[in-house]
């Protein structure tokens, strides 16, 4: 547990959110980057913003109808543009045809609905006239894009980025988590040109003043230095995530089609069944699920995220127990199948569902009940003799150790069962 925030593991699953300009373009919010847009281009959607339909009470019942226990909001993307009131730029919410603070109402609706606050911040700003083009920038490919850098001050715009920060973590009261946005001077972004990290965003300054300023706050591991937890994106770690061999905290996240800002023909929804395997399979290796959504350039979740969310509500209603404070067992799961283990209840999670029986290995003789999770019916329980031999409609025996499940032959009407098994204590 991390000893500021022991609520972050408990929780296991939050909601991410990613709304700016980029979700009137619809087409990733990668958009400006991707086509080369230029700024006075791009103004348009500055001029046109009126999200009409947003109404973060709604977000934050559709979070906690999911099962979320936290949301995190893209207070700024490398877009630049700003969703809250800030005073050290025009390039915000309050500045559009909609004129009002965006985070303001998102935090009171969160904090009415009992969830955790968070923010995602860019380090990034593709529009601030002191950030120097590199390899991401959308003018990188311009024929003057190098020299145009000699009148860009990065020490102009890390006072800019530390300000709102500033503003952030100290105009909305307690503020839970923050995710920072990215560093690419690593290995892993070696190709690009005039990449940044910790010297350019003054991130040992940066992490100091956010941790005076909040000091119950999760802060992500995105600044080039150390942070809280560890961030995964779109893919799942094969085992418990480590630094320098230590097991850490950490957070997948993940899309619902590939795409984090709105992009209306992206067609390649993830399941309801697979999104809940994914969050199972992080719990089961201590890690969380970060799941974001991209809300319509009206401020609306559009209907196929809804329907997602609301299918994984289904699940965990009846199995959050398997989630929330849940984490890696030291028991080797069957196939097909997950651990995940809080206190002495054990819950095997079972993503094929077998014929009649499955076989446990190592625990025979520890485990006083089972029952099916979702209805909470009791399944039986045996231990087969090593030495039995298999003959024809009597099944064979099993490993030393081994305890056998009797299942129903037909599988519960749910995303993925659940089998609750009450543990004796070892202690």
């Amino acid at each position: 547990m991390l000893p500021q925030a022991p609520w972050f593991e408990e929780s296991r699953f939050g909601m991410f959110i990613h709304w700016g300009l980029y979700s009137m373009a619809a087409r990733h919010e990668w958009v400006m980057n991707r086509e080369k847009i230029p700024e006075e281009t791009y103004e348009k959607y500055f001029d046109h913003f009126a999200p009409d339909l947003y109404d973060p009470h709604a977000w934050a019942q559709a979070a906690k109808n999911a099962g979320m226990k936290y949301v995190v909001l893209t207070t700024k993307h490398h877009e630049g543009f700003c969703l809250w009131d800030s005073a050290l730029t025009d390039y915000k919410a309050t500045r559009t045809p909609f004129g009002e603070d965006l985070v303001a109402a998102y935090i009171t609706a969160l904090r009415e609905a009992g969830l955790k606050v968070g923010f995602y911040h860019s380090l990034i700003d593709w529009h601030h006239p002191d950030f120097p083009i590199d390899g991401v920038h959308p003018r990188r490919d311009d024929n003057d894009a190098r020299a145009l850098n000699k009148d860009r001050d990065i020490a102009k715009y890390r006072h800019y980025l530390h300000g709102q920060v500033r503003e952030l973590l100290t105009n909305y009261g307690q503020i839970d988590y923050l995710f920072f946005d990215f560093s690419y001077v690593d290995e892993g972004h070696a190709g690009i040109w005039g990449g940044k990290g910790r010297e350019d965003w003054g991130s040992e300054e940066l992490l100091a003043m956010v941790r005076e300023l909040q000091p119950g706050i999760v802060v992500n591991d995105r600044l080039d230095i150390p942070g809280d937890f560890v961030t995964p994106e779109q893919y799942q770690p094969a085992a418990q995530m480590e630094v320098h061999g230590e097991p850490v905290a950490w957070e997948a996240c993940q899309t619902l089609n590939g795409s984090w800002g709105y992009d209306r023909d992206n067609l390649d929804y993830k399941s309801v069944d697979l999104l809940v395997r994914m969050l199972i399979d992080g719990v089961s290796k201590n890690g969380n699920l970060l799941l974001n959504v991209g809300p319509t350039g009206r401020g609306a979740f559009d209907s196929r995220a809804q329907t997602t969310l609301a299918g994984i509500g289904e699940w965990m209603k009846l199995h959050g127990r398997s989630i929330y404070g849940a984490g890696q067992s030291g028991y080797a799961p069957p196939p097909d199948a997950r651990y995940t283990q809080r206190g002495n209840r054990l819950y095997l999670h079972l993503f094929a569902w077998p014929f009649e029986y499955v076989h446990l290995k190592g625990l025979a003789g520890k485990v006083r009940y089972a029952q099916l999770l979702n209805d909470g019916s009791e399944l039986k329980m045996v231990q087969l003799d090593p030495h039995r031999s298999a003959q024809n409609t009597h099944m064979g025996g099993q490993p030393e150790g081994t305890l056998t499940i009797k299942l129903p032959v037909q599988r519960p009407a749910v995303a993925v069962p659940v089998i609750e098994l009450f543990i004796y204590d070892e202690s």
